[in-house]
This record gives C-alpha cells, sequence and structure tokens, in this order.
C-alpha cells in the first residue's frame, strides 16, 4: 500500500467559474472530457475521456476508441467542463463484498500526509423532485452549484477515506464522520460552525477533510 499512498501525489484542484451549460439529460460520466490516461506500464496517452464507474472503466477517444480497465491503468486525469474544474481518478485496491481487493476507480477530491478523501459517483434515482442542487467546490476557493437531478435521476456519490493504507467507507453519518478524522474534534466541530458546513455534501467533506490534514501538519 505505500506504492499506492505515493501514487497519491499532492492534489492541486482548479475551480473555476462554470464555462458551458449542463449538457441536455448527460451526466459527467457520460460526456467526454479532454484528458490523460496514465497506463500500469507506464505508457500516457492522451484525448477525449469517457469513464464509467459502475463498470471500473475509461475510454479513450483519439483516432479510435480503447477501452481501459483499472486493473491496467494507474490513474487518469481530465478536465470536466460540465464543473470547470481538474479530476483525478486513480486505481485502487478495494474489497466489495468479501476480503478479496479488486482494482477500483476512486475520485481523489483532497489528500494530506495522512488520510485521502475519495469518492465515487453513480446515477440515481431522484424521489425528492427535480429541485434539488449538488455542490462542487475546491478548498479555500468559493463553491460553485451545479444541477444535480434531471429527468428523474440524480448524480450521487458515495464517499471513502484512505487512511492507513486502508479505504473505508464513509457511512454519511456525523459521528462517524469524527471517527474517521480522529484527535481534533473541538477545532473541527468549531470549523464546521463557523463557515456552515455540512457533514454529508461533498463540497464541504472536502473542506473539512483538507483542514483535519492541517491540524495534523502543526
Amino acid at each position: 500500500m505505500e506504492t499506492v499512498k505515493k501514487l497519491i501525489f499532492s492534489l492541486s484542484v482548479l475551480y473555476l467559474s462554470i464555462g458551458s451549460s449542463f449538457a441536455q439529460n448527460q451526466f459527467p460520466s457520460q460526456i467526454w472530457h479532454k484528458g490523460n490516461i496514465y497506463s500500469a506500464d507506464g505508457q500516457v496517452y492522451g484525448g477525449q475521456i469517457k469513464y464509467d464507474l459502475e463498470n471500473n472503466v475509461v475510454q479513450l477517444q483519439d483516432k479510435t476508441v480503447n477501452t481501459f480497465t483499472a486493473a491496467n491503468v494507474t490513474y487518469f486525469e481530465l478536465f470536466d467542463e460540465v464543473y470547470g474544474g481538474i479530476r483525478k481518478f486513480f486505481s485502487l485496491p478495494y474489497s466489495l463484498n468479501s476480503d478479496y481487493e479488486t482494482p477500483m476507480f476512486f475520485e481523489v477530491l483532497t489528500e494530506g500526509d495522512d488520510l485521502a478523501l475519495l469518492c465515487r459517483e453513480y446515477v440515481a434515482t431522484d424521489s425528492r423532485g427535480m429541485n434539488s442542487y449538488g455542490m462542487m467546490g475546491g478548498y479555500g476557493m468559493n463553491p460553485f452549484y451545479s444541477p444535480q437531478s434531471m429527468m428523474g435521476y440524480r448524480l450521487a456519490f458515495k464517499y471513502y477515506f484512505l487512511k492507513n493504507g486502508k479505504i473505508e467507507q464513509y457511512s454519511m453519518k456525523k459521528k462517524d464522520l469524527f471517527e474517521m478524522l480522529p484527535g481534533h474534534d473541538d477545532q473541527i466541530s468549531l470549523f464546521m460552525r463557523k463557515n456552515r458546513l455540512d457533514y454529508d455534501k461533498r463540497g464541504d467533506l472536502l473542506r473539512i477533510t483538507a483542514y483535519y490534514n492541517e491540524l495534523n501538519q502543526n
């Protein structure tokens, strides 16, 4: 797992203002993005990228369309014109329902020396109506908002923490957040109150985790 930790290098996320409208009836995973794929054998492939986290594959469109699995990719990066930011996805070993670990793609939201916040997005049935909004944003910058639901479906996320060489899924419960981020309960509680942060929103979790990593550096 030491190799995995080295792969998750210092991540500088640049979030810009939304420059384009949300593609009609499409989520980010259904759109081609400009990016690069870094294969396990050290090759780098550039072109238009489309990812499928459910099946853990990423496609590259150059002169032809080639499909890569998480087993033969170290990581891939893309510029997401929908959200206006650079996103990186690493192939990491993870066990879903047994002790057997298999390579899966995880988006790295923020990372420090001791802990990284990961996520996997998916499209879920939206039973709450068409007016909910999701948030994505960079730590230290104003987060921006983007449509999260349409046509009866919404973009949802599962969050994970990589700590001590192990990936643990976050239950989206406040008490479990403090268990995942031990040792600074008072500081984190104050930080959340002052900045009006929630424990179950993407941009807020990113800021909380980045702040926790800062505290551990002191």
